[in-house]
Order: C-alpha cells, then structure tokens, then sequence
C-alpha cells in the first residue's frame, strides 16, 4: 500500500491503482472532500483556497486536478504555482482565504506527492477536522456547483517575494550584522523551491551564495530528506568554496538543516536550539518542542530563565502549545523553526535569517557554535509486532512499570531520566512501535534503545 490517509492529508505514489497509489481519482475525491468540508464550515456565497506546490514533476498534474475540482465546487483559487509550505501558509492570512493546500511528499523521493491540508489561519488542520474528511471520502457524497456558480483560478506569482519582505522585517532579522559579516553560503535546495525562495532571500541579506541543485526540475539529485549521508556534495562543496557554512532545506522548504565550515552537519536538532538561544537572548519567554526532540532545546532554555514544554508529536501539536504558553519560539526537531512573529508554521526562511542574525552577533565560526551547546546525541529504532498485539496496552504496560520516574503519555510514553531519554510510540499505519532515544554518547543511545526494544518484547510476549 502506498496510498496513505492520515489527519495531515493524502499522499502517496504516482502511477498504479486506485486506492493503492495516488492516482487521479484518488486526488479528484480527496480534493472534492476538501472542498465540502470547507464549505460545512461556513455558509457564504463565495470561498477562496490558496494552492502551491513543490517542484517534484508530477506537481503540475495533481495542481490542475486539484484546482479544477475545488473549482467545479464553486471555490475559487490563489493559484501560487511553485512555491513552499511556508509560503503558502502564509498566503492564506493574506488573502484571508478560507484555506490553503500545499501540493508536496516534503523529504520523500520524487515518485510520491501528497496534498497537505490548511485552515483559513494557513495552518493544518487538528485530529478531528483530519477524520473528517477521510470520512467525507469514504461517503463520496459530494456536491458540485451549476455552470454560473463556478469558481475562478487567480494567478499570483508575488508570494515568494512578499514572505522574503515579511522575513526581512522582523525585528530580531538583524540585516545590518549580517550584511556587515559578509557570509559565504553554499546552498543545497535538492532542486525544488528552495531554489527560487532560500538564494533570494540569502542576497537581500548581503550573502554570497554558491547554489547546488537550486534548479526546480524536480528531479532530486540525492535522497531529498536533509541527513548527512545525503549531502556529500553540500560537503564538498562548502570546503571547495572556501565558504562559511552550508545549508539544505527539504522540497517544500519547512525542513532546515547547516553543515559547518569543515562540511560537517551542524545537526538537524540544533537547528531550533540555535534559532531559540538568538530569540531568547533578545525576548524572554517559553519554547516548545515535540517530545521527540532533543534535550539540548530545554537546557538552553532554563539557561536563560525561561521555561521549555514539550508538545506530542506532529506541527499541529507544536502550534496549538505553543499559543497556549505563548512561546516566543518553537519547533521539532527535524529543522523545523516555527516563529509566532511570522506565521505559525515551519519556516526555512525565518529560521536562515533568525539564524545568520545570530551567528554575525557571535562573531564565531558554525563549529564554534555547535560546541557551545549541550552536546546530545540521538538513536531511532522501531520493534515491529503481529497484528494481534495490542500495541496501546503493551505501552500501558511500559508506563506502569516506570512510574515512579518523570513520565509523559500525552504521545506514546516518554521517559526522562537523569542522563538521557527514551520516547516509544506507535505507528498510526501498522503494528509497530517506533523508539526514540537521546544520551550524552552515540553508544549510550544506542544501547538505550536496544534495551528497551528488549523490554517491549519481553511485555509482548508475556
């Protein structure tokens, strides 16, 4: 199967079946389900939907298909073209529209699309709204609109340029210590619209840049998911160049990931601590990160007088702690920076400026940086079990044996210990339990890990 459903949308494979690929039909009552639920919403005479995509080569088939049924619908769209996630997130609040679809699979390969769903804040839309319109699918039963009550396509190509200027405004994006640091950037955009939005925004900066893969063909170069064993050009490149970092972001440009002067990776987890150490330096106030993401985040925090939450899994989880402890910043670990100032989503292009602000303030090299952090490292395992285990009460069973320690189970179970962390949740998709641990050593993660994959099929098995 490689057509999946979840709350944050549809994606799947080009080509096959349907319902076992994203095919057309599959895009089309998607697309259609979308539609009615936005209309369910509230009852008005006209609607809008902003629309974008990412580069990858189907992008433009699943464009036209979505816009054509949402217009057979009688909602009218902001056709942004090529663009990123963040972009058209923000796109939404500016065209006060009534939501938004970003065509893009994010770091998969180019054989996957997917149709990721906004509200009219231009965020994603919670569990509830998400079961909705898997449901509405499952219904098929839709209502499209008469001949004189269809909707228009509106074509705006500015909102790339509008999001640079919105960035470039914020009041800790410090153009004058950058310009004045005269960076040398190389930048790994994987051939998407990180192409045509992190180069732009890099040079109104006063950045030279050195582009790689900034062409959005939509044909990857590498694996696009931004992991060190994907960027061996980046690395070169930044030590060929001479250059004072490097930088990558995923297709649709809400992953951010540095690697320093020696081309050795920053660390996708220490692209929020960073991002989180400028902002609290210059705004107190809380920060928020899912529980799967490192520790390092809390301890910069609280050393700066302020306090950390940890949110379950997921950008829309983030969001919805962040407003309720009105954090100055957060994130996930997977190089998302979400700043409130902005726009609540993850956002490359804040994180590269809030980033490069901070760095001309330090004065100091990316390497330098990195080692004044808390130094954590970090194992992903996952214990795959037969379909007739119950996987909620085999975590019950888990959380009960360590109560007596600092516990989580608002997302799986997470442990804190002393020295190092173990997080375990199930997949939504099949029977597996995906592990997560972080310690102060590569070694001691993993031997974390290996112990609790031990312990959870001890607990399986009784």
């Amino acid at each position: 199967m490689t057509l999946i459903k979840s709350i944050s949308g549809i994606r799947g494979t080009i080509g096959g079946s349907q319902n076992d690929n994203l095919t057309p039909i599959d895009t089309v009552n998607f697309a259609a389900a979308y539609g009615t639920w936005l209309k369910n919403q509230r009852s008005k005479s006209q609607y809008k939907v902003v629309i974008g995509r990412d580069a990858r080569i189907s992008g433009e088939m699943i464009q036209g298909l979505v816009m054509q049924t949402l217009v057979g619908m009688g909602i009218s769209i902001v056709d942004l073209g090529l663009s990123t996630t963040p972009t058209v997130e923000m796109a939404v609040k500016l065209e006060q529209a009534d939501g938004g679809i970003i065509l893009t699979a994010s770091h998969n390969p180019k054989q996957w699309n997917a149709l990721k769903l906004l509200n009219k804040n231009g965020e994603f839309l919670n569990a509830d709204e998400g079961k909705e319109i898997i449901e509405s699918v499952k219904s098929g039963n839709f209502n499209f609109a008469e001949v004189d009550d269809l909707g228009q396509i509106y074509r705006n190509s500015a909102y790339i340029d509008l999001h640079i200027e919105e960035v470039l405004q914020l009041e800790l994006v410090d153009q004058d210590a950058v310009k004045k640091a005269n960076f040398k950037v190389v930048v790994d955009a994987v051939n998407s619209t990180g192409g045509i939005s992190i180069p732009p925004l890099l040079r109104q900066l006063g950045v030279e840049v050195v582009e790689l893969y900034c062409e959005p063909t939509g044909h990857f170069p590498h694996n696009p998911e931004p992991l060190e064993k994907h960027l061996t050009d980046l690395s070169k490149a930044i030590v060929k160049h001479n250059a004072d970092f490097g930088l990558t972001v995923d297709p649709d440009v809400d992953r951010l990931a540095f690697m320093d002067e020696n081309g050795k990776m920053f660390g996708e987890e220490y692209t929020l601590v960073s991002v989180a150490d400028y902002v609290l330096t210059h705004k107190k106030g809380a920060t928020v990160s899912n529980l799967s993401s490192s520790r390092a985040l809390r301890d910069v925090t609280e050393a700066h007088g302020c306090k950390h939450f940890a949110s379950a899994v997921g950008e829309v989880n983030v969001v919805a702690k962040m407003k309720a402890v009105n954090a100055v910043i957060g994130g996930e670990g997977n190089g998302g920076i979400i700043d409130p100032e902005l726009h609540y989503g993850r956002d490359s292009l804040v994180g590269v400026a809030l980033f490069l602000s901070h760095l001309a303030h330090k004065k100091m090299k990316v390497s330098e940086l990195k080692a004044s952090y808390p130094q954590y490292f970090m194992a992903k395992e996952k214990v795959e079990l037969t379909a007739d285990l119950n996987v909620d009460d085999i975590l019950n069973d888990l959380a009960e044996n360590y109560s007596d320690h600092e516990l989580s189970t608002i997302d799986g179970v997470k442990i804190d210990f002393s020295e190092n962390w173990v997080h375990l949740r199930k997949s939504n998709t099949e029977p597996i339990i995906r592990i997560y641990t972080e310690a102060k050593t590569q070694n001691e993660a993993n031997e974390l890990a290996q112990r609790f994959i031990k312990e959870l099929k001890t607990i399986a098995n009784n």
